[in-house]
């Protein structure tokens, strides 16, 4: 047998950050040393959305779902040690992606480092923000001018980033199927690279090296033979739209260049064990074909569905990649589904009807104005109520949820207490205490910083003009301005954006036909509104604290609606405050929070001590998340009426209970709903 030259593994990242700078820098150096080839930061959601720890929204969510970043000072702990010349660092952040960057610039400069070297990724893709994960921050036109001029900054002075890692993974998490997330990832690089282009920044000879560093992130589910054809087309129409609309000659410019995280949304709170060969299958999906694989993969962790992954956890998500690159005979072969009648037919499906949508939001504009309009959120909504509804019908099995429940103990999660990482409740207060000790020292030695103010006012001055912002950020970092006052001085001149929520115009997911669940529900709903004497029951949904991942609050909402309920949702990030005075203004029969970032043991206690004070305890609080069973004790001692999880796939019934606690609330006798 002839030697075959082996083709070299792709990188290999674990998405990690917690806590404090300190915590997730030990983290970082104990993951490299383990064998993983690149960092990939995680930033907690104060960090992605442009707010300083001591925010009224940031309470409960500092250092939960990342690392706090809130100047110069935190970025230089971050990364202590670690030569960034010889890094190559992905950090997923979106609407201040460019203040991140500029604080990365900085340290690298402080380590000594040819800035020209450095290498990574910031994810800068704020269309997605708007439709499934809720970190926007400014509305669509300044933030696609922050991405311009990112973009055309990299490319003259940071020629090795990756300045947007185009994201279509919490596009396939929010319902998309294959075509709508190609289609819509699409729409987004056309809209990006159509706004580089018409900027004047770049040269038009230039427009190979901007399209030669685009590149994609995107999710991979349990359907792996699907997925592998889904990347197959990805390509051929990257290569199709970069020759054709941008004139691109150079294939490697045009060459498909994307990294990978595979589906958290299909992990299962339900025998968790099951997670793992999911994460296997998936990870095949993006590593099998050579032609269509992945630069670099980061795959969750077995227990991601129960809570923050421990150490451990990320080493065995690490390994199971490990054993593929280096145990098994993949990298020595060419594409082996090259040729395959199976597979071409597929991927020319998959390719027609994503071009024919691809061309559709063409016509509407483009992606900013498909925003805009609701239409792609209002797609996305309809595509997972429609995945909900096969769940919960049992066309769609998830083993462990709707088919084959019963198990055997599990020796994993028997102590669920150790089986996941908490964050210590009492890091808010420190990362606080640091943030004050760093605006009252930061003029002072040892960092001698010049008053942030007079860079500030630059910030503002250049956002009201046409200047590139890169330099007047790069300033900003160095004058130790705060991550807030940095989106503070542009909220300022650009405002501020609400997203559509897409759940109104959701079609009808399940039929209410006589005899089904939902007719059931619906009796249940009619006979309570007569008993309380009103028209329609009313149903506020609320999302408080920073966590924008709406699906689960969405999906909600529009079975609430079908069941007869009139709801009220207001969208993402609002503050305990705001979610009680739109319940007594509305006069609602019931409130149900949805939170997934953790911060439901500060936030939800705070909504029931305010209906508390305004004399409405007759109001049930339902509570739903990622929520841990000790924490959903508490919740319920403190006087949650029921707490829902991942594993209540069946919404129609939680409609149903939440008509129960009404009932209870309002002390009406329970309903006999027939068996």
């Amino acid at each position: 047998m002839t030697e075959r030259q082996k083709d070299r593994p792709w990188l290999m990242r674990t998405y990690a950050g917690h806590s404090t700078a300190e915590a997730s820098n030990e983290l970082y150096r104990r993951n490299l040393a383990k064998g993983q080839t690149g960092l990939s930061v995680a930033f907690d959601l104060p960090t992605q959305t442009g707010y300083d720890p001591d925010h009224v929204l940031a309470r409960g969510e500092v250092g939960r779902v990342g690392v706090p970043v809130s100047h110069l000072g935190d970025m230089r702990r971050l990364f202590q040690d670690i030569p960034l010349e010889q890094m190559n660092t992905s950090m997923t952040i979106n609407a201040t992606a460019m203040w991140l960057l500029a604080l990365y610039q900085v340290v690298a400069e402080e380590q000594g480092a040819d800035v020209t070297k450095l290498q990574g990724t910031t994810q800068n893709d704020i269309v997605k923000e708007y439709l499934s994960r809720g970190t926007h921050v400014f509305p669509p036109g300044p933030s696609l001018r922050l991405t311009t001029d990112m973009i055309a900054y990299t490319v003259s002075h940071i020629p090795k980033w990756n300045p947007i890692n185009i994201c279509s993974y919490h596009l396939q998490e929010a319902g998309a199927t294959p075509v709508q997330e190609i289609a819509y990832a699409m729409s987004t690089a056309i809209a990006v690279l159509d706004a580089v282009r018409d900027s004047g920044q770049v040269p038009q000879e230039r427009m190979g090296d901007v399209v030669g560093r685009i590149s994609f992130f995107v999710n991979a589910g349990v359907r792996f033979v699907e997925e592998m054809c889904k990347m197959r087309a990805f390509g051929r129409i990257w290569d199709t739209v970069t020759r054709e609309r941008y004139g691109i000659e150079n294939p490697k410019h045009r060459r498909f260049r994307y990294g990978v995280q595979v589906n958290s949304l299909g992990l299962t709170e339900a025998q968790p064990e099951n997670n793992v060969q999911r994460i296997v299958l998936e990870m095949l999906a993006v590593t099998l074909s050579k032609d269509a694989r992945a630069r670099a993969v980061q795959l969750p962790a077995w227990n991601e569905a129960l809570g923050l992954p421990r150490p451990w956890d990320q080493q065995w998500s690490l390994r199971i990649q490990q054993v593929l690159a280096y145990e098994s005979d993949l990298l020595e072969y060419e594409d082996i589904f090259e040729g395959s009648k199976v597979i071409e037919a597929k991927v020319g499906e998959l390719v027609a009807e994503a071009t024919a949508e691809i061309e559709r939001i063409q016509e509407m504009g483009g992606a900013m104005a498909a925003v805009e309009s609701g239409y792609l959120k209002s797609q996305l909504v309809s595509s997972h109520a429609a995945r909900r509804a096969r769940i919960e019908s049992g066309e769609e099995k998830i083993i462990g949820v709707n088919a084959f429940e019963g198990t055997e103990p599990n020796p994993l999660t028997a102590d669920l207490d150790t089986a996941i990482q908490t964050v210590d409740p009492a890091v808010e207060a420190r990362v606080i205490a640091s943030l004050q000790n760093w605006r009252d020292t930061r003029y002072q030695p040892p960092f001698n910083h010049p008053r942030p103010c007079k860079a500030l006012e630059k910030l503002k001055e250049a956002a009201r003009g046409t200047d590139n912002l890169m330099e007047a950020t790069l300033e900003c970092a160095r004058a130790g301005v705060t991550t807030g006052e940095w989106a503070g001085a542009l909220r300022e001149v650009f405002g501020e954006f609400r997203a559509p929520t897409g759940v109104s115009s959701a079609p009808v997911a399940v039929t209410a036909e006589e005899g089904s669940a939902l007719s059931e529900v619906r009796r249940k709903v009619e006979l309570t509104a007569k008993d309380l004497g009103v028209g329609k029951l009313r149903f506020l949904v609320g999302k408080p604290g920073l966590d924008g991942h709406s699906n689960g609050a969405e999906q909600i909402a529009v079975r609430a609606r079908d069941a007869g309920f009139e709801v009220v949702y207001q969208g993402i990030r609002l503050t305990p405050e705001q979610i009680v005075d739109a319940a007594l203004a509305e006069d609602v029969h019931a409130v149900g929070l949805s939170i997934l970032s953790g911060s439901h043991a500060q936030l939800v206690p705070d909504v029931l001590e305010r209906l508390r004070v305004a004399g409405a305890t007759d109001i049930p609080v339902i509570a739903g998340g990622i929520i841990p069973s000790g924490d959903a004790e508490q919740l319920r001692a403190a006087g949650v009426a029921a707490v829902f999880t991942p594993k209540d796939f069946d919404i129609t019934g939680i409609i149903g209970r939440i008509v129960d606690e009404i009932r209870n609330a309002n002390k009406l006798d329970p309903l006999e709903v027939p068996a």
